[in-house]
């Protein structure tokens, strides 16, 4: 049988599993953890900032991420429960 190419979560949640973990990753950690480019890891980060799910705090020239998990999933199907909820589960 072969590896199916898809898997069962986004390249946004394992972005933000990792950063739950350490959130003081490096983007290039994030990329090589992830296993997706730098630029993608940038825009992801961005994406979520936007959507209020990351907030970026500078320590000279590192950023340290804060997850906000109080925040709704935004799918429809899932949008009764909250992103901590989801991360802790999978943690």
């Amino acid at each position: 049988m072969t590896t199916p190419s898809w898997t069962f979560l986004t390249n946004h949640t394992h972005v933000l599993i990792c950063l739950q973990r350490d959130p003081d990753l490096r983007v290039r950690e994030l990329a090589l953890q992830v296993g997706i480019t730098e630029r993608a890891v940038l825009r992801i980060i961005s994406e979520l900032t936007e959507a209020g799910y990351l907030e970026i705090h500078k320590d000279g020239r590192r950023n340290h991420y804060r997850i906000k998990g109080n925040r709704p999933l935004r799918h429809p199907v899932e949008s009764k429960h909250k992103l901590v909820g989801v991360l802790n589960a999978l943690a």
